[in-house]
């Protein structure tokens, strides 16, 4: 993850480094995608998330692109 201020940030990250353009998201989605995914990390009866949890995550969040589901 890269937090970039801007398209053209972004765009010109992607040249610098040669890294593919992912899906660029707002901060507050990031937060909620963020507690999602690490709400339970502490948690004595976390052992890991599988692919579906994942999937499952990433769609409550309102992520259900291919960039999120593949």
């Amino acid at each position: 993850m890269v937090l970039l201020r801007s398209e053209h940030e972004i765009d010109e990250w992607c040249r610098s480094t040669g890294e593919p353009r992912g899906e660029a998201l707002p901060i507050a989605k990031v937060w909620t995608l963020a507690q999602a995914w690490y709400g339970d990390r502490m948690s004595s009866e976390f052992h890991g998330l599988s692919i579906d949890r994942a999937h499952e995550i990433f769609r409550s969040t309102g992520l259900d692109s291919d960039f999120w589901l593949r």
